[in-house]
Formats: structure tokens, C-alpha cells, sequence
């Protein structure tokens, strides 16, 4: 998926989805600037895209970050609490718009598997890191990856 998806093209995707999902607006995710904080309750989803050109995309963040996303997404208020469905629901389809836009962007399309939501990433041997973008969103931090399947 390296030579097919752009660093660009990946951080242009997770903008739009950002501003039609989350934000309703642009201009609230842009690049994080310095390290990364340490996350204590990582939560990551992601899909696979099965093909000529298969591959994982991946979006990882704190619990804390991931609740916030879920009440943004979900329309909830602020201090509405979140549920474990709606939490799964939720991210899972951030994951989800990312990697099928990253899947539209291929020269071939292949399919896309259901989002899953988790506590790590698994390891998938043969697998190379072909972008990795950290994000700010409102001031948190968001890591969105695109692994290309050997």
C-alpha cells in the first residue's frame, strides 16, 4: 500500500473524517507537535483490507480520548457516560471510515474486514509500518498507522 497511499493522501483522509464525523468542522485535528504523551489505557482500532494490496489501518489513542470521540460521534453531552458498546461501536467506525478510504485509494479494491476494537495491536508477522501519523485532536493525542501485509 506504500507505492498506492500517500503520507498526504492517509493524513488528508483522517482531516475529512474528523470534520464530517467528530467535528462537524475543519481544523480541529492537525499534527502533533513534540512527543508523545505515555498512554496508560492505549485502546487502538482498526480494519483489514484483503487484496492484490492487503493491509491494516489503525487508529490508537488513550480510553479517555476514546470516550471523548464516542460523545462527539454519538452526539452525547459532555458528561454523558459512555458504555462499552457505544465506546466499540463508535471507534470502531473511526477505524473503519479511515481504512475504507485508504481502501478507496488502492488501484484495486479488495475488502475490508469489520473494525475491531482492542486494547494492542496484534502482531501480524511479515507485515511493514508504511505510515504512521500522531495527531492532535483538540489537544490529545491520536495515532492513525497503515501496516502493508507482505
Amino acid at each position: 500500500m506504500t507505492a498506492a497511499v500517500e503520507h498526504d493522501q492517509v493524513y488528508a483522509i483522517a482531516e475529512e473524517v474528523f470534520a464530517a464525523m467528530i467535528d462537524g468542522e475543519p481544523g480541529y485535528l492537525r499534527p502533533w507537535e513534540g512527543d508523545l504523551p505515555v498512554t496508560l489505557e492505549p485502546l487502538v482500532a482498526w480494519v483489514d483490507v484483503h487484496g492484490e494490496l492487503a493491509g491494516r489501518a489503525a487508529v490508537t489513542t488513550d480510553l479517555e480520548t476514546a470516550h471523548e470521540l464516542t460523545r462527539a460521534l454519538l452526539g452525547m453531552t459532555p458528561d454523558e457516560p459512555v458504555g462499552p458498546e457505544d465506546l466499540t461501536d463508535a471507534f470502531g467506525e473511526v477505524a473503519n471510515v479511515v481504512g475504507g478510504n485508504v481502501k478507496a485509494l488502492l488501484p484495486t479494491q479488495g475488502t475490508l474486514s469489520l473494525p475491531v476494537v482492542a486494547t494492542e495491536l496484534p502482531v501480524v508477522p511479515g507485515t511493514s509500518l508504511t505510515h504512521e501519523l500522531r495527531l492532535d485532536w483538540r489537544g490529545r493525542s491520536i495515532v492513525v498507522v497503515v501496516w502493508l501485509f507482505q
